[in-house]
């Protein structure tokens, strides 16, 4: 799905309104609702876009404020990864916490990539995390994602707390030995 413009911040992606929330469960019915209910044309609004996995943004997506319901929402949404020009920092390591990566690529590439999927929205894109290749029918293109997050995308270690909680064992032997922690 492509989503043009730059500079787009985390309170145009997930309303302010919305973050009162206790969980971030229904957040996806909030993904750009203040830009869908202005633009009816709005690509989260366009039917030939149902069921995108693979947002393709312009640069300095997610900027703003760190919310991770911006994050949070898209995923909720069925957004898998991310291809754009250039991410907020702090967007693009929630989104990473998430399992959903952010490939960056220059702008002539996503500028085809957007305009393809504009004129094909059934076209396949295929983002490939170790080489960074992305592909969609005939266009091909190497994007980046930062060197850390690609090492714990490419070794399953992108999940702080699926990694605690798969040796819970050990936290328990740590907390135990911590006088601090000790009785709580």
């Amino acid at each position: 799905m492509p989503v043009r413009g730059h500079d787009i911040d985390t309170d145009r992606i997930m309303p302010a309104r919305f973050l009162v929330a206790v969980s971030f469960e229904g957040l996806e019915r909030h993904v750009f609702e203040d830009d869908r209910k202005a633009d009816p044309s709005h690509p989260f609004n366009d039917p030939r876009y149902r069921g995108a996995s693979i947002l393709v943004v312009n640069a300095n997506f997610g900027c703003g404020s760190s919310r991770e319901h911006a994050p949070q929402g898209l995923a909720r949404f069925g957004i898998r990864a991310i291809v754009g020009e250039s991410f907020s920092e702090i967007f693009q390591g929630n989104a990473a916490m998430m399992g959903m990566p952010c490939f960056a690529a220059d702008h002539d590439a996503i500028e085809r990539l957007q305009t393809l999927v504009e004129r094909t929205p059934d076209v396949t894109i295929a983002a490939d995390v170790a080489s960074g290749a992305i592909t969609a029918g005939a266009l091909r293109f190497t994007a980046t994602v930062p060197p850390a997050l690609r090492d714990a995308f490419t070794s399953g270690q992108w999940n702080p707390t699926a990694m605690l909680l798969d040796r819970f064992d050990e936290v328990r032997a740590v907390a135990a030995r911590l006088p601090y922690i000790k009785g709580f």
